[in-house]
């Protein structure tokens, strides 16, 4: 109940007004059935915006930090992000991410839409960061499609690392379904799994027109890489049928 008063009631008015929200596509999210929709990732707002203009619900894994606060802003931050459609995970280890794998299972198998960012975390100059394989494995084990969703604008509504949200447009894009079949059985094979994975990135890169950087956008938030040494390093590649 409180997923959908917060998108009608609380906060999508809001959010139309700040983003007046344009959508591409949304005929390819299935009326039914579970999906996977796998996102660039520009700022908070993408989990706010991709919601509201998906009329079924959309859950999310979100770090479970979010979750452990604690008096009446503890409170109130969990009561947001349950709101908004969230579910905690760990993701400090190995063993988390393979827990948090579980979960993301978990939910597709009750039918529902799961909303993943491939990249991992937020990019950290608006360019398209390299996917991680946690969901080219999920999509392997599962079979489920995964729908690419380009989201635009939602860092100048909501810019990175500033408290206040500003007027924008927000243009939501989403592309065909990706069926990953042709490769079932093979869920662990990290060759796959990136050849899967970049398959999705490419189409990412395609729908956002974002610039794609070969790195992780964790280790360059980091300090462990440098994306200005060479912003391009290569495409991601489509896996072969």
């Amino acid at each position: 109940m409180w997923y959908w008063l917060f998108k009608y009631i609380f906060m999508g008015p809001l959010l139309s007004l700040l983003g007046r929200p344009k959508v591409e596509g949304l005929d390819y999210v299935p009326r039914s059935g579970p999906a996977i929709l796998a996102s660039n990732h520009l700022a908070v707002a993408d989990s706010f915006f991709k919601p509201l203009v998906v009329r079924r619900r959309i859950t999310f894994l979100a770090k479970a930090e979010y979750f452990t606060g604690t008096g009446l802003k503890g409170w109130f931050q969990r009561w947001f992000y349950t709101a908004a459609g969230q579910v905690p995970i760990d993701r400090s280890d190995a063993d988390s991410a393979q827990a948090a794998l579980s979960t993301a299972a978990r939910v597709l198998s009750e039918g529902k839409l799961l909303g993943m960012y491939p990249e991992g975390t937020r990019s950290p100059d608006g360019r398209l960061y390299k996917g991680k394989t946690g969901l080219a494995r999920l999509a392997l084990e599962t079979g489920v499609p995964v729908i690419p969703v380009a989201m635009i604008g939602t860092d100048v509504v909501n810019p990175p690392g500033k408290k206040g949200w500003r007027f924008g447009r927000v243009t939501v894009k989403f592309g065909k379904p990706m069926d990953f079949s042709r490769f079932e059985g093979l869920a662990g094979n990290r060759f796959i799994e990136r050849a899967v994975i970049d398959e999705v990135m490419y189409e990412l890169m395609r729908l956002s027109g974002q610039e794609y950087v070969d790195l992780y956008a964790a280790d360059v938030k980091e300090g462990k890489a440098d994306a200005t040494a060479k912003p391009s390093a290569r495409m991601p590649e489509v896996a072969a049928g």
